[in-house]
């Protein structure tokens, strides 16, 4: 399936996600009104509910999901705004970080409102099943931030170690969403571990993917700086297959270009020079790819159908997307 083609088929289900953002996120405080959009409605690419929306039209739910699906969307939003704080990051999505324009306290509080937001709506579809998932997965994305935080500059990370970080961080939350289209329909465990499996190997390419265009994307196209992992001290796999597989000169020269503390683009660019003549792009590559496997396999177990060629359709996209 093109690109294309898959944008139009799903163009109806994020128009609709867009609507229900919108009506549920808002608090009685302009302020927080004023922030939550600015995050919320900076160009995102609704990921996380359309995998619930679509996840639970596969198992053959009875109405939409698309008032549940957003809390993915309010959690995902809180997580760049405490993200952006911890990074002293410049840039979300091609615009300034919203710490920039209303300082940290704010940002962080009101990335607090998002979670209790998405909590709230959890709590509102009366499943305990859908709150369990949730409240686990909000703590499993916590330790994922401070793992992160404890990794910084930490240039002995195995690639295990680094797997386990991307799993809290980002594969977690998207295997959540995927779950909770099973308990939507009211599914037994089989598809509820189908899919939990299916969203945990889509996050683990989402994210690998996400790390290999820092290095390899394009700046306007990927709405923030390539090299921003590198500068802020950030350990991902190019860089740890290449500290793993470099000879003593080569691995001397990377470590003292990693702990530079002002980095430039002439040491970036030697970096990048570095990871390919150790294979670590084209390493990292081919563990996005199977991981995309592995989720297409998942997707398997459910018979052929629209909704499974649509999320089969947006597992192989995230090996080919740009931003």
């Amino acid at each position: 399936m093109r690109k294309e083609e898959l944008f139009l088929l799903i163009k109806d289900d994020l128009s609709r996600i867009e609507e229900v953002l919108k009506r549920n996120f808002a608090s009685y405080i302009p302020f927080i009104n004023e922030v939550s959009q600015y995050i919320l409605f900076a160009g995102g690419k609704r990921l996380r509910p359309l995998l619930t929306v679509l996840c639970a039209r596969l198992c053959g739910a009875e109405r939409d999901a698309y008032r549940l699906s957003v809390l993915f969307e309010y959690l995902h939003a809180a997580t760049l705004l405490h993200d952006d704080v911890i990074d002293s990051a410049a840039f979300r999505r091609g615009r300034r970080a919203a710490h920039h324009i209303w300082g940290n306290q704010a940002v962080i509080l009101v990335g607090d409102f998002l979670y209790s937001r998405a909590i709230r709506i959890a709590v509102e579809e009366g499943n305990m099943d859908v709150l369990d998932v949730v409240s686990r997965t909000t703590i499993l994305m916590s330790e994922g931030e401070i793992l992160q935080l404890l990794n910084c500059d930490n240039v002995e990370i195995t690639e295990d170690e680094y797997l386990e970080v991307i799993y809290r961080k980002t594969a977690a939350l998207i295997s959540a969403a995927c779950e909770t289209g099973a308990i939507f329909a009211n599914k037994d465990s089989w598809h509820r571990e189908a899919l939990r499996d299916f969203g945990t190997y889509l996050g683990y390419a989402f994210q690998i993917t996400d790390d290999l265009l820092d290095y390899l994307g394009v700046s306007g196209e990927t709405g923030k700086d390539v090299g921003n992992d590198f500068k802020e001290g950030k350990v991902t796999l190019p860089l740890i297959v290449a500290l793993e597989r470099a000879d003593g000169d080569d691995r001397k020269r990377l470590l003292s270009l990693i702990k530079e503390s002002e980095p430039t683009p002439e040491g970036f660019n030697e970096v990048c020079r570095l990871i390919e003549k150790y294979d670590g792009f084209n390493h990292t590559r081919r563990r996005a790819e199977e991981f995309v496997e592995k989720a297409l396999s998942c997707l398997g177990r459910f018979p052929s159908s629209e909704p499974r060629n649509l999320l089969e359709g947006i597992t192989r996209y995230v090996l080919t997307r740009r931003h």
